[in-house]
This record gives C-alpha cells, structure tokens and sequence, in this order.
C-alpha cells in the first residue's frame, strides 16, 4: 500500500484548480541567501545554467524544475528556502534554454532528456568527491529524474531522492490536457514553448548559428499547433531524434523505470492532479523496494497547500521533502 499522507488540503484551496494556480500567480519567490549562478558548458558545447543555494560541505541536493518553469519557479525558490532552514545545500538546473537566455543549439529539453542531469551530477561528483548528494524533481523534472535514476540504476551515488506530480504515462497525461479546463494549461503551456522555440531562433540567428538555426526552421510552422500529441510530434520528436510522437512517449514515460531504481526515493502524486488520471498511477508490483509511493486525494498539480487561514498559504512540499531527505541524509 502507498503511505498514508498527512497532506491536508487548505480548506479555502481544495478545488484542484486553485491547489494548482495559486501558486503559480500569488507566490513570492524571493532568492534564498547565499545564492549564486554558475554556468557549465556542456559536452556539445552548449551550456546549463546552475543557481546554487548555501554554502560550506554540507548535503547538496539537484533541483529540476518543470514543463516551462525554472529555477526562478515559486516551488524550486520554496524548497530552496527549507533546505536551507535544514542545513542542506541546494543545486537548482535550468534545463536549456530556461534560465532567461537561449542556448545556443537547436537541441532543447524534454520529459525524457537525461543527459544534463548525468552531465551536473558528474560534475558535482568531480567537485566535491565526498559530499553526500540528494535530487528532488517536479513534473517534467520529475520524469527526467525517475528516468535518469533508472537508467542508472547501481551507478549513481544519491542517498535520496523525490519525485512530485510526474507524468507517468506521457500519452495518458497529453490526452488528459485535451479535454475540459485542461485545454486552459495546454493552451497556456504551448504558447510558452511556441515563444521558447521563436526566440531561441532569433538568438541562433543572432550568433551565427546557422545549421542549427535551420534545424529551428525546418520544424515548419507552429502557430497551428494545439495539442501535446501534435507539438511532441512536430517539434520534440523530430528535433531529438525519436521516429514520431509514440516513439517519445514509449521511450521517455518514466512508469517502466521505477522497478530498477536503488536510490531511496519517494514519489508524491495527487489523485486530483488536473495534468493526469489515476491511471498514471504504478502498481506496487511496478516499483522497486527503494520506492515509496505517496498518494493524496488533493493537491493539484505542483500545489499541496494546506493552512487554515485564507492567503496565508503553507507549502507542505516544503516540510514533506526535507522531513524525507533527513531520513536518508549522513549529517553528524
């Protein structure tokens, strides 16, 4: 059975869609202390951008952000702030092209593109030999981490994770965001990747980048565009290399990956999460014995507010996923 939650829904923000919105328009998200970028050039000669949190060797944890957030989102800055509160550093990655600044290939991220989180995590390992290392991953950024530890499998040196409202079934969840107030995020979110796509243009003609610029402009025109089914079929699949959107999903859904994973790792979804169906949700029989399951009846997508007082909001994500790090976490 999945654990037993103490997640309670504010009762002023039970209604999934306002657990999911509120968030994303009333949050402060104020920089934590002791805050710094780094840029990594990467092995393609691009770059991610990395915003660090504390100082000193204390437990550092990678943070993955969401379908066109970044580290500036309300619930990465949050969870920066807690972490930090518990004595643990944080590294937040900008997946490419999400930190305020094109990158400069025509490559962009995707739900299962795991190949920068390996490139930070061996970085890292690199920098700092000893230093005991965590991941906490939020929708897409969720997927990619629940992939990556699974492709991994024994070879990576986490002593904890977590995962929240992750698309499971990637087919199951573009289906669900074609249907009711769900077409409100999609429409929402493709309007966000149609101008990620028209300024990295922009930026690559800018540089010079000329064959990757052509790669930009070879997709065609994207104004059409109205569903997930249709995007990852034009834009992710034929820019990274998949056969066609079935190929993506087959290939990138993290469900098939949870039975290999050995890091300590919790996965939280909402039952009412407005991106998905429970049918996303795995079976006991699909997990690991280092996976735990959490299943809330409410909390939207990326919200879990709880709190008795109207616009005094309370993070739970933010006690929950330190409360399990320290589980884990080798602090003296």
């Amino acid at each position: 059975m999945p654990n037993k939650s103490t997640f309670q829904p504010a009762w002023w923000l039970r209604n999934c869609h306002l657990q999911t919105i509120y968030p994303a328009l009333l949050r402060n998200n104020a920089n934590p202390p002791d805050y710094h970028r780094e840029r990594l050039v990467t092995p393609d000669d691009d770059f991610i951008d990395v915003d660090f949190c504390g100082i000193g060797d204390q437990p550092l944890v990678i943070l993955l952000h969401g379908l066109t957030g970044s580290s500036q989102s309300g619930y990465i800055k949050g969870l920066q702030h807690s972490l930090q509160k518990q004595g643990l550093r944080s590294a937040a990655l900008n997946f490419r092209g999400c930190s305020g600044q094109s990158n400069n290939r025509a490559r962009c991220y995707h739900s299962g593109e795991t190949e920068d989180i390996q490139f930070l995590y061996q970085t890292l390992r690199q920098r700092e030999p000893h230093t005991p290392i965590a991941a906490a991953g939020f929708s897409l950024g969720g997927n990619v981490l629940l992939k990556w530890l699974g492709e991994q499998g024994q070879h990576v040196n986490l002593f904890a994770a977590v995962a929240v409202s992750v698309p499971l079934l990637l087919g199951i969840c573009a289906t669900k965001l074609d249907s009711g107030f769900a077409t409100r995020y999609r429409s929402n979110l493709l309007n966000e990747l149609k101008a990620y796509l028209h300024n990295k243009l922009a930026h690559l003609e800018t540089i010079g980048h000329t064959e990757d610029a052509l790669k930009i402009k070879a997709l065609g025109d994207l104004s059409t565009i109205n569903s997930f089914w249709e995007y990852d079929d034009k834009v992710v699949a034929k820019l990274h290399g998949f056969a066609d959107v079935h190929d993506y999903y087959q290939r990138s859904s993290s469900r098939q990956y949870l039975k290999s994973i050995t890091v300590p790792m919790l996965l939280i979804q909402s039952i009412d999460d407005p991106f998905m169906t429970s049918d996303v949700l795995p079976r006991l029989a699909e997990i690991s014995p280092s996976v735990q399951l959490e299943f809330t009846q409410h909390g939207g997508h990326v919200g879990f507010i709880t709190g008795r007082i109207p616009f005094k909001p309370q993070y739970w994500l933010e006690q929950r996923i330190p409360e399990f790090l320290l589980n884990f976490a080798p602090i003296e």
